[in-house]
């Protein structure tokens, strides 16, 4: 039983790759183009869809802070080419300094693009335990990226060694205004963090929050998340940037992931304590509230599937109760 569950989740991470990679026609991509939220503070908006040779795989956010003393920038985009577009247009605002990158989860459109920064000399950090869930897999991230957006786009881009790790939130203090680091343990992902600036309230979410997406379950702790959410909206920040969509205020994207979140647990276990078989599971996991929601027939169908896996596993090793 055990290696058989084994088996199909193995084969759902495998899956989880080319889902998230491909599979999905959007609209081609112009020059990133910042967007002003608050004060010294901009964002980058990805494509929606999947990634695919016509948006280059530039599906996810990114954005940047401008302080007194430097810039710091979130995320740095999917590819070598990516990153350098983004500093291209980051000078195009501030003739500060670039000190620091950091990478908010491990997801290929978020983090490829840190060779172009180190190239220039600007260190890329990310959490610990991202680090080495990239060491782990993203050359096959990267490989499937290069079939689904095509080489040309993808040249020049390899998995790389961050310059720093993190492993507590922390406040940095390299711009002249202060950024908070923020780290909830294991949530969205193993090494999640967002980035809060302290002065505009404006926070970059990560893989925390997607808005008008559905959110991808496949490397999170479930309790994790929840817990997570529930520490974002002690923040009372004012604007928040998601992983993915558009920036909006706080409280409802937190609102519309944990609800998400609990409608798809509520499923799935009822799912599993009915005796469904995990082969139907994608067909009869439908939750029409989320159909508009962008990636809903690749992502959610996934997230039914892992879910069910997870519940079905906890059965299995539900200590018996004491005689």
């Amino acid at each position: 039983m055990v290696s058989t569950w084994w088996r199909a989740w193995t084969a759902l991470l495998g899956l989880g790759l080319l889902a998230a990679l491909g599979g999905c026609a959007s609209v081609a991509p112009r020059g990133p183009r910042p967007v002003a939220l608050a004060p010294g503070v901009y964002m980058f908006a990805g494509s929606v869809g999947a990634a695919d040779a016509a948006n280059l795989g530039r599906i996810g956010n990114s954005g940047f802070i401008v302080g007194p003393q430097g810039v710091i920038v979130v995320d740095t985009g999917t590819s070598h080419a990516h990153g350098q577009a983004l500093l291209e247009a980051i000078a195009t605002v501030t003739d500060r300094p670039v000190r620091l990158a950091l990478v908010t989860h491990v997801r290929p459109e978020f983090l490829f693009g840190g060779t172009a920064f180190q190239a220039r000399g600007i260190p890329v950090a990310m959490h610990e335990r991202s680090a080495r869930l990239m060491a782990s897999r993203c050359e096959t991230c990267l490989k499937t990226l290069r079939q689904v957006a095509g080489e040309p786009a993808m040249h020049g881009s390899h998995v790389y060694q961050p310059d720093r790790t993190l492993d507590a939130a922390q406040t940095l203090d390299l711009i002249g205004r202060p950024v908070r680091v923020l780290y909830f343990g294991h949530s969205s992902g193993p090494g999640d963090i967002a980035v809060l600036d302290e002065q505009s309230g404006v926070l970059f979410a990560g893989g925390l929050l997607d808005v008008r997406r559905v959110p991808d379950i496949q490397d999170s702790d479930l309790p994790g998340w929840h817990r997570a959410l529930a520490a974002l909206r002690e923040l009372g920040a004012r604007r928040v940037v998601p992983g993915h969509g558009p920036a909006a205020e706080p409280g409802a994207a937190i609102d519309a992931v944990e609800t998400y979140l609990a409608a798809l647990e509520k499923k799935t276990r009822a799912l599993v304590e009915s005796g469904a078989s995990l082969i139907n599971v994608a067909d009869v996991a439908e939750m029409p509230d989320y159909e508009a929601w962008d990636q809903y027939e690749i992502i959610h169908r996934r997230n039914a599937s892992v879910a069910f896996l997870r519940y079905e596993r906890e059965l299995i090793f539900k200590p018996e109760p004491p005689r």
